[in-house]
C-alpha cells in the first residue's frame, strides 16, 4: 500500500468519525485497529494529524477524494469497505455517515453493493 491509500483512508475516516458531531472512544479504538491492520506508519499518521488541524471540513473531504482517486480499484474498494465498517463501530449508523459514504462511493466510481460485499470479508474493528 502506498501513501495515497493510507492518507486517503485517514482523511475519509476522520470525516466519517466526526460527521455525527461526536467522536467517541469506540471510534478512536477502531481507528487504532485500522492503523495497525493497514500498517499505517506512525510518521504518516502524525503528519496527517498536523495537516487536518489547518484544514476545513470541505478541504479534508476534497483531499481525501483526490487521494482515493489515485488508488487502484481494489484499494478504493478496500477504503470504502473500511469506512462502511467504521460507520457501524459506535453501534448506530448516523444519517450523515450514510450520506457521506454514499456520496463518496459515487465520486470514487465504486458500486455500493461491491462495498457491502467487501465489508463482509474485511475485519471487524470493534
Amino acid at each position: 500500500m502506498d501513501h495515497a491509500y493510507h492518507s486517503g483512508l485517514l482523511y475519509l475516516i476522520h470525516l466519517l468519525m466526526g460527521v455525527d458531531g461526536d467522536i467517541n472512544e469506540t471510534e478512536l479504538v477502531a481507528l487504532k485497529k485500522v492503523r495497525k491492520y493497514e500498517k499505517i506508519p506512525d510518521k504518516l499518521y502524525e503528519d496527517f494529524e498536523k495537516q487536518i488541524r489547518r484544514l476545513r471540513e470541505r478541504d479534508i473531504y476534497n483531499r481525501g477524494i483526490e487521494l482515493v482517486g489515485k488508488c487502484a480499484v481494489e484499494e478504493r474498494l478496500s477504503i470504502f469497505a473500511t469506512l462502511y465498517k467504521m460507520s457501524e463501530v459506535d453501534g448506530r449508523v448516523h444519517q450523515k455517515e450514510v450520506k457521506l459514504l454514499l456520496y463518496s462511493i459515487e465520486k470514487a466510481g465504486i458500486e455500493f453493493d461491491d462495498v457491502v460485499n467487501a465489508a463482509k470479508a474485511s475485519p471487524n474493528y470493534f
